[in-house]
């Protein structure tokens, strides 16, 4: 994904994944000097599933496509990103093209495929799609067993153009925003209609830790962190109560179990996708 400047006030500059901060400081993704740019004027955030503006603390005037912009919003491919004097136009690269009647992909077994017909004898190495470290699983109604990796901010609501959209009434159009951080998803209300909870405790913002359950409404979703989870079984199986040989058959057998289980989960994210 990238912004382009059709009156030349900058280079085309090409987005990475995660939070492109846009404006005069020197640190950020994107620098442009101009009357009316603040250091940090916006910020671009790029997830697997797509790109969202945000405004920061402190944030300039921006509009796009000639509107003022208030609170997050979704990028799309050809929008006007206004700021200051300057205009850029946001450009996203093109989705793979799926068969008809089939249905698209997640974007990590795509970026997986290509490694691997990469491979073959150009010398290439083979790049392993990176799972994520936070999964929302559905444990309700039309989103039962559902996998949602959250790779960067997201949001969620029954728009379509949400990163994790959810179709149902009950949800507003945006509904809340997650962001992953050290120990789990940090969890915003964006303004919804019947409210954002977290194991049952009604929230316009709060800390969603793996194991905790957040409800959207009648929504519900359980963080599970498969990595996490593997290293917190490894640690509660002591060395000292194996005590015989067949004792570490038994521990390697659980512990292989455990991998198994794990590795299924990340198996069916990457299948059902969102």
């Amino acid at each position: 994904m990238k912004l382009v400047f059709p009156n030349g006030e900058h280079a085309t500059a090409l987005l990475a994944t995660g939070v492109n901060r846009i404006g005069s400081d020197p640190e950020g993704a994107v620098v442009i000097g101009g009357p009316g740019i603040l250091p940090r004027h916006l910020e671009i955030h790029i997830t697997s599933t797509g790109a969202n503006l945000q405004l920061p603390e402190g944030a300039g005037a921006v509009t796009v496509n000639g509107k003022p912009v208030k609170e997050l919003m979704a990028l799309r491919t050809g929008d006007q990103v206004g700021f200051g004097a300057v205009v850029a136009k946001f450009v996203a690269t093109e989705p793979a093209k799926t068969v008809a009647g089939s249905s698209p992909l997640p974007p990590s077994v795509v970026a997986a495929a290509q490694a691997m017909a990469l491979d073959g004898d150009s010398g290439a190495t083979r790049v392993r799609a990176a799972a994520p470290k936070f999964v929302l699983r559905g444990v309700s109604g039309n989103t039962f067993g559902k996998m949602y990796g959250v790779t960067g901010p997201m949001t969620i609501g029954r728009s379509a153009e949400c990163d994790i959209a959810i179709p149902v009434e009950e949800i507003s159009r945006r509904h809340a925003l997650v962001k992953p951080n050290a120990s789990g998803l940090q969890v915003e209300d964006l303004g919804s209609s019947n409210g954002t909870f977290i194991n049952n405790k009604r929230v316009q913002a709060g800390q969603l830790n793996p194991g905790d359950e957040l409800r959207l409404d009648q929504v519900r979703l359980i963080l599970v962190a498969p990595g996490m989870e593997i290293q917190q079984m490894q640690q509660k199986a002591p060395a000292a109560e194996v005590a015989s040989s067949g004792g570490n058959a038994g521990l390697m057998k659980a512990i292989a179990g455990v991998v198994i289980v794990a590795s299924l989960a990340v198996i069916a994210w990457l299948v059902l996708g969102r």
